[in-house]
């Protein structure tokens, strides 16, 4: 069984930073890909950014945040964990925030689309006042 575990998230203000993790753990699980997606009420969900595994060692990871969030949000990770820090935050970004992971490669995916992943963590809220 593989187990996506998400943790942060809250109420903060308007100009505030958060940090998400993500913890997958489990088998079968080779690691591939980790996404970020957010999901306002009445809303679909839309992807946040990822992060690729080319290797074990984190340094080596390639990432990706959407243009309109990359001047603000940033991706890390540490082994299994990953982290969604988010800075300077707005009412906007007031949303369920998803963690996803794609366990085997996926040749052309853009890692963008709720489909490209296979195991999904259960949100967390985030709510950011004004």
């Amino acid at each position: 069984q593989v187990q996506v575990a998400q943790s942060g998230g809250g109420t903060v203000q308007a100009g505030d930073s958060v940090t998400l993790s993500c913890t997958v753990s489990g088998r079968p699980f080779s690691g591939y890909a980790m996404g970020w997606f957010r999901q306002a009420p009445g809303k679909e969900r839309l992807p946040v950014g990822h992060i690729r595994f080319l290797s074990d060692k984190p340094q080596n990871d390639r990432t990706f945040v959407e243009p309109s969030m990359k001047d603000r949000f940033t991706i890390t990770r540490t082994k299994n964990t990953m982290y969604l820090h988010m800075n300077s935050l707005k009412s906007e970004d007031t949303a369920d925030y998803y963690c996803a992971a794609r366990g085997n490669v996926l040749l052309g995916s853009l890692f963008r689309a709720p489909s490209d992943y296979d195991y999904w963590g259960k949100g967390t809220q985030v709510t950011v006042s004004s």
